[in-house]
C-alpha cells in the first residue's frame, strides 16, 4: 500500500536554516516497508524569494516560479535524509515519480508548475502511484476553524467531510505565491473526486504520523 506525504516547507526550513533535528525525527517515523511519495513545500525560502522578487516586479507568475525552485531545493535535502531508501532524483513530473516508486521505497518531488501548490501535487502523485491516502504534515497539528497561531480559541476538527474542507479552503486560498493556507482548493476538489483520504498531523502530534499513514486513529484531522 502506497501513501503520499505533503510535507510543509516550514517543517524542513521554517527559519532560514534547514531543520536537521526535524528531518532526523521525520526519517525515524517513516520506518517500514510501505511505498512513500513525499512532496515538499517551499517554506521560508519560498517566502523570502517571493518577497524579494516583488521589489522588481509584481508579476505573480515569476513569484510562483521562484517558489517552485524553493520547493525543489527543500526536496533535494529530503532525499539526502533518506539516502539508500529514496531515489536521489527530485522528480518534476508524476509519471516518472510513479515509475521510480516501483524500484525505490521513497520518491520525492518539489513543486511542478507555477500556480499549482504542492498540496495539489501531492494529490496528483497519490493518484499516479495508486495511493489511497495523503497525509499533510505542517507546523499546525490539524485543521482548525481559524488560524490557531493567531486565535487561541480556534477549534480543531477531528473529522470533516470534503465539502467542509473546501469551504475553509475557499476562504483562505488567495492563490498568491509564498502564502500559507489550510489546504489548496484544487487539491480539495481532486481528493474529493476520488474519495482520497486526507489526514492532517504536525506540530505537537507529529509522532502520530505513522498512524495517519496507516489510516488509523490519531490526534490530528481526518477527511473522508
Amino acid at each position: 500500500m502506497a501513501v503520499v506525504i505533503s510535507l510543509g516547507g516550514s517543517m524542513v526550513n521554517g527559519t532560514g536554516n534547514p531543520d536537521i533535528s526535524f528531518l532526523k525525527k521525520f526519517k525515524s517515523l517513516l520506518k517500514g516497508k510501505e511505498k512513500i511519495g513525499i512532496v515538499v513545500g517551499g517554506g521560508k525560502i519560498a517566502r523570502d524569494y517571493v518577497k524579494a522578487s516583488q521589489n522588481f516586479s509584481k508579476n505573480q507568475f515569476w513569484g510562483d516560479t521562484l517558489a517552485v525552485y524553493a520547493t525543489r531545493l527543500n526536496a533535494a535535502l529530503v532525499t539526502r535524509a533518506f539516502v539508500g531508501e529514496a531515489c536521489p532524483v527530485v522528480f518534476q513530473d508524476f509519471e516518472s515519480a510513479a515509475i521510480a516508486s516501483k524500484e525505490y521505497r521513497i520518491v520525492v518531488m518539489g513543486g511542478t508548475i507555477p500556480g499549482i501548490t504542492t498540496d495539489t501535487d501531492a494529490v496528483l502523485l497519490a493518484e499516479a502511484m495508486g495511493a489511497k491516502r495523503v497525509v499533510n504534515v505542517s507546523i499546525v497539528d490539524g485543521v482548525y476553524d481559524s488560524d490557531p497561531r493567531k486565535n487561541k480559541k480556534a477549534k480543531m476538527f477531528k473529522k470533516m467531510e470534503f465539502n467542509q474542507l473546501l469551504t475553509l479552503a475557499n476562504a483562505s486560498d488567495k492563490r498568491k505565491p509564498g502564502t500559507n493556507f489550510v489546504f489548496d482548493v484544487i487539491a480539495c476538489k481532486l481528493a474529493a473526486r476520488t474519495k482520497m483520504e486526507l489526514h492532517f498531523v504536525g506540530g505537537k502530534n507529529i509522532s502520530d504520523l505513522p498512524k495517519a499513514m496507516k489510516g488509523t486513529a490519531h490526534r490530528g484531522t481526518t477527511i473522508k
